[in-house]
């Protein structure tokens, strides 16, 4: 599979021999995922897009929580939940990756969006450099924390002009 933009004035990502993709060296991307868990299962396709640029902001909209965590517990478990996650990350080894949690609650609250969308802003730059990509999930019908970060990505992508790329979200499947 190669991504391609959504937008009729962006540039296509061409997949290189090696198949990775091949990003000129000053394109750079900001993604948006639900859980890190979109990026650090096996065999991801948003690890496998992210490799492909030089620079990777990606904003991960909430932490994978415990099914029924206590209060008290919640900082001590996000502690340990953002070592995992850091440690996961440094085993992909995809250079020019910066992590960026915004510890929203799932379900995601009525303003989600707007905040999706504040921090995904702040991330693209007031005034984006040429080359700058947004990376967000593909559609799942049904699952409306995934709805909520499409749109949020739809909206920077329209507002700022950039090429806005899908990756799948293979549903936790086993992989042997």
């Amino acid at each position: 599979m190669v991504a391609v933009p959504e937008i009729e004035v962006s540039v296509p990502v061409a997949e290189a021999v090696t198949g990775r993709f091949a990003v000129p060296t000053h394109r750079r991307v900001v993604a948006v995922a639900v859980s890190p868990m979109e990026l650090l299962r096996p065999e991801s396709d948003l690890a496998r897009l992210a490799e492909g640029f030089p620079q990777v902001d990606l904003l991960v909209a909430a932490d994978d929580s415990p099914v029924q965590a206590i209060d008290d517990e919640d900082e001590e478990w996000a502690d340990a939940a953002a070592a995992e996650v850091r440690e996961g990350i440094g085993r992909l080894g995809i250079a020019g990756l910066a992590l960026h949690r915004l510890g929203l609650r799932q379900p995601f609250p009525v303003a989600a969006e707007d905040d999706l969308v504040a921090a995904l802003s702040e991330l693209v730059g007031f005034d984006p450099e040429p080359g700058v990509y947004c990376l967000a999930p593909a559609a799942a019908p049904g699952d409306p924390g995934r709805t909520v970060v499409i749109r949020a990505a739809q909206r920077i992508a329209q507002v700022y002009g950039i090429p806005l790329l899908r990756y799948r979200c293979l549903e936790l499947s086993v992989v042997g």
